[in-house]
């Protein structure tokens, strides 16, 4: 038996103290905050987008610098650890920044959730392929290697940044 239609509630823990967007609607923000945030690159979810920026790159030179054995799956390898290192950094840097505060008509959270919701699935593709045509070359399976690793950094980013808690709410409560 119910006692109330069900909410869902999302939380965004963006590593800082505030958060994105928070600042945004305080028109008294005091000046000496400037333009770079001295705080976020200290937090968890900065140093997990430096680790997954570092392995993405190591995945990258690790299979560019070796002989391929099937170039359409290594070049699709290339491209997908490319874009999301690109994507990775630019969300780094619009946290370091502060972009959140000035392109407010931009839902942050969701374009990182989506982003990483995407970008994990395609790395995760991309690994799985370039393992299965490695033929135990040992720079293209270091590659492999790296893109699993950076596949579960993203999985852990988004475990640790985005968490969904169930509440029940009832309709018949006192006021």
């Amino acid at each position: 038996m119910s006692h109330g239609a069900g909410l869902v509630r999302t939380t965004c823990s963006s590593g800082s103290a505030l958060g994105p967007g928070a600042g945004a609607a305080q028109p008294g923000a005091s000046p000496s905050e400037g333009l770079l945030d001295l705080v976020y690159p200290r937090t968890h979810a900065a140093l997990l987008k430096v680790a997954q920026m570092v392995t993405l790159l190591i995945a990258f030179i690790c299979v560019r610098s070796s002989v391929w054995t099937d170039y359409s799956a290594y070049s699709y390898f290339e491209v997908v650890t490319i874009c999301d290192l690109i994507m990775i950094l630019a969300f780094y840097l619009v946290h370091l920044f502060r972009v959140y505060r000035l392109l407010t008509c931009i839902s942050w959270p969701l374009s990182e959730l989506l982003h990483y919701g995407i970008g994990t699935l395609l790395l995760l593709i991309a690994s799985i392929v370039a393992a299965s045509k490695s033929y135990s070359q040992g720079g293209l399976v270091a590659g492999a290697i790296f893109g699993f690793l950076a596949t579960f950094l993203c999985l852990a980013s988004i475990w640790l940044s985005y968490k969904i808690s169930c509440v029940t709410q009832s309709t018949d409560a006192a006021v």
